[in-house]
């Protein structure tokens, strides 16, 4: 089969197209013909060798959607159309930048569904990553404020439409004046300009600080963003479109208010059910959500694809369509 491999850690020229062997199907897991996947900075951070434990050659790639081939030992059934996340794919085993990908079952979500394949290759691993943020990191619940750190990215869009939809308040972040209507069409209240520091105007608004803050930027602004919250409230790092892992100099006592509390949240397949995924699907499908699609790449053009996720380009979901037939 075809794939694109990571020979070495490095830049996006390492992400070269191959012919490697295609996986064999065993009990337990799924053989996947993939049609389609999103990208993600996970997969930036492993191709610059980032990722803790993971070794090169490598097929990266954490999420893909297409159809099972084989399922031995499974529920699932040849022709059915599924999606596949995390559970150590494109880590500790090669993912979806491939013609077909192995997946422990338990990593697989049946789906019935007539979406385009680049639309469908959009939702999984935001889906789950915006869910598990919610209910896990975030432990929100209506009546809440919410400010999302990093509001125009893929994540940061779904999160601010189903946290209004769960009846919390949202304010988001945006280091773009141009941006400022996407946000407020997407149904934020409150839209801030995000210079480096977001306290005084957080805090002008909500002198008491607001209940929830989920940061999707990082290391880079954590520290601010920290002081966001009220006493009680909680700061959830879930993203790094920042770009860095660690914080300098960090001081628990003196960084984290009093009150505060600060948790973080990477996500798996078990977060979400087959069934709230079916429902995102479902709605996407009758225009009730959205997905920010931003753009779509031909298989051929991964490395194409990597340089523009790492230059902050984009403002939604990129997705390589594998085969959209």
């Amino acid at each position: 089969m075809k794939a694109i491999v990571a020979e070495e850690p490095g830049t996006p020229d390492v992400l070269v197209l191959k012919d490697i062997p295609k996986p064999e199907a065993r009990p337990g897991w799924v053989l996947i013909k993939i049609k389609a996947f999103g990208l993600n900075r996970a997969e930036l951070f492993t191709r610059q060798g980032d990722s803790p434990g993971v070794t090169f050659p490598r097929v990266l790639g954490i999420e893909a959607v297409g159809i099972v081939q084989a399922a031995p030992d499974t529920p699932l059934t040849p022709g059915q159309t599924v999606a596949a996340t995390m559970g150590g794919m494109g880590r500790q085993f090669n993912g979806s930048y491939a013609e077909y990908t192995l997946v422990p079952q338990n990593s697989v979500f049946a789906l019935k569904t007539d979406l385009d394949w680049a639309t469908l290759g959009a939702i999984p691993e935001m889906f789950q990553t915006v869910v598990g943020s919610l209910n896990i990191g975030l432990e929100v619940s209506s009546g809440q404020t919410l400010l999302i750190r990093g509001g125009t990215s893929s994540i940061g869009m779904t999160t601010a439409r189903l946290a209004k939809d769960m009846g919390l308040t949202i304010l988001s972040t945006t280091r773009n004046p141009n941006k400022v209507a996407k946000l407020k069409a997407n149904g934020v209240d409150h839209v801030i300009l995000d210079g480096g520091s977001v306290v005084k105007r957080v805090r002008d608004l909500y002198p008491n600080g607001v209940d929830r803050v989920l940061e999707l930027i990082g290391t880079t602004t954590l520290l601010d963003s920290l002081k966001t919250a009220k006493s009680g409230g909680i700061v959830c790092m879930t993203g790094i479109l920042g770009g860095e892992w660690i914080i300098s100099d960090f001081t628990p006592m003196d960084d984290i208010p009093t009150g505060v509390k600060l948790t973080s949240y990477a996500g798996k397949a078990s977060n979400i059910t087959p069934e709230s995924l079916q429902a995102f699907i479902d709605d996407v499908a009758a225009r009730r959500q959205i997905v920010n699609l931003e753009r779509t790449f031909r298989f051929e053009e991964v490395a194409d694809a990597h340089r523009y996720m790492e230059s902050n380009q984009a403002s939604g979901k990129l997705v390589v369509v594998v085969d959209d037939n």
